[in-house]
């Protein structure tokens, strides 16, 4: 999801929650303590240099169970942070605390805010000697009739 999208949804919103791939809901007194621009400049594994950015959000839950972050509160923060850190309309990433800081890729149902799992991935299969995937195939979808039949002249 890109920043204008998150700031489209919140306007439409009256409360704020955010879902785990699980299932589960990020209880309702979190904060979001941080509203960043990451960049990571790196050279992977074929030897191309990359540079990433992306929208941060932190979620942090305290034990301050009354707290509740509405809507207009969070479009605030994110249009302070637009203007002081000049940040564009970029990909959101969010970092939650679970076991670890998990990062998460973010979505949306209509009503929560998905934080969606996030994979690794080769950036330079064609230099390591990684085949590109081949697609899978039902037997069940494959042609039948006479097109394979002995007598066919396809063999």
């Amino acid at each position: 999801m890109k920043l204008s999208e998150i700031k489209n949804h919140l306007k439409a919103l009256e409360n704020i929650a955010f879902e785990l791939p699980n299932g589960s809901l990020v209880p309702s007194h979190f904060h979001v303590t941080e509203v960043g621009k990451v960049t990571k400049n790196f050279i992977d594994c074929g030897g191309t240099v990359r540079n990433e950015e992306v929208v941060n959000f932190q979620l942090w839950n305290a034990d301050d169970y009354d707290h509740r972050l509405h809507p207009e509160k969070l479009l605030d923060i994110i249009q302070l942070s637009e203007k002081v850190l000049g940040i564009g309309d970029l990909d959101i990433e969010v970092e939650y605390q679970g076991d670890t800081i998990g990062k998460f890729g973010l979505g949306f149902n209509g009503t929560n805010f998905l934080l969606t799992t996030k994979q690794t991935d080769c950036l330079a299969k064609e230099n390591c000697g990684i085949p590109e995937s081949k697609p899978k195939l039902k037997m069940a979808d494959l042609p039948t009739g006479s097109s394979c039949d002995p007598n066919s002249g396809c063999c």
